[in-house]
């Protein structure tokens, strides 16, 4: 497949190499920044975005830019009607709009906090020990996480999306907390604390205590690969889905469309 990269930091170099190795070719490198970069634009030229990725005749797009540039790109990008895999986090307020843009125009993105097999995996299986451990009164539960001091948005959207899993599984937790308490937290809050700090690839533990134990629940990142090779996967997937009818133009699809 020929992919168009809208986003080439180090996260971008890295699913480029996934890319090569799984056999698709890479036609365009985008950024605002990057030297290397076939293309660089301006911050927030949308035109300039649309024409790179529009001659390199790609026949799909993975965008893993920034919060601030992601919906800039994404309205650039959605009227081209190429499937876009998109990995950028922080913008989960926007994505009623993103998917009104994909309906209007006949484009397709497919959005993730993570695209990890192993984290999406870890997010069923928080979600079933929520619902276990909800029959225990004794165990509250909470979400920590750490990431890279290079991060730009806190929490993480892959500790969001475990947030939800978890309040999914525990009816009685209908509010995330992600500041510091200054007094008794409620039985309904969730706490979602963050750390951001050297080199952390992504850590995500969720806590069960109670007065007598704690339970851990764990994701470990080693390494910015799994996060590109799923990308990658998630592209391919998608566009067989379209090409089967499994799937459908014009909407916005997240990673349980592809489990």
């Amino acid at each position: 497949m020929k992919i168009a990269l809208v986003g080439y930091g180090k996260m971008g170099h890295m699913i480029e190499k996934c890319a090569l190795e799984s056999g698709n070719e890479i036609v365009a490198t985008v950024d605002v920044s990057a030297k290397d970069a076939s293309c660089i634009v301006g911050m927030g030229d949308g035109r300039a975005v649309f024409e790179a990725v529009k001659k390199s005749g790609a026949e799909g797009i993975i965008e893993f830019s920034h919060p601030l540039s992601v919906i800039g790109n994404l309205e650039a990008l959605i009227p081209l009607g190429l499937p876009i895999v998109v990995g950028t986090t922080g913008w989960a307020e926007k994505e009623d709009y993103i998917a009104g843009l994909c309906a209007k125009n006949e484009g397709t993105v497919m959005r993730s906090s993570n695209f990890s097999i192993g984290v999406n995996m870890f997010y069923k299986i928080v979600e079933e020990a929520a619902k276990i451990m909800s029959e225990y009164s004794e165990y509250d539960v909470a979400v920590w996480e750490a990431h890279h001091n290079q991060k730009a948005d806190s929490p993480s959207g892959t500790a969001l999306e475990v947030a939800r899993r978890i309040m999914l599984g525990n009816k009685t937790k209908t509010k995330m907390v992600f500041d510091a308490f200054h007094e008794r937290p409620k039985a309904e809050e969730l706490h979602v604390s963050s750390t951001r700090v050297g080199f952390v690839p992504g850590t995500h533990t969720v806590f069960f205590d109670s007065p007598a134990d704690e339970i851990e629940l764990t994701h470990r990142a080693r390494n910015r690969e799994g996060f590109a090779k799923g990308s990658v996967v998630a592209l391919e997937k998608l566009v067989a889905k379209l090409k089967s009818g499994e799937l459908l133009k014009g909407n916005l699809y997240g990673m349980k469309d592809l489990f």
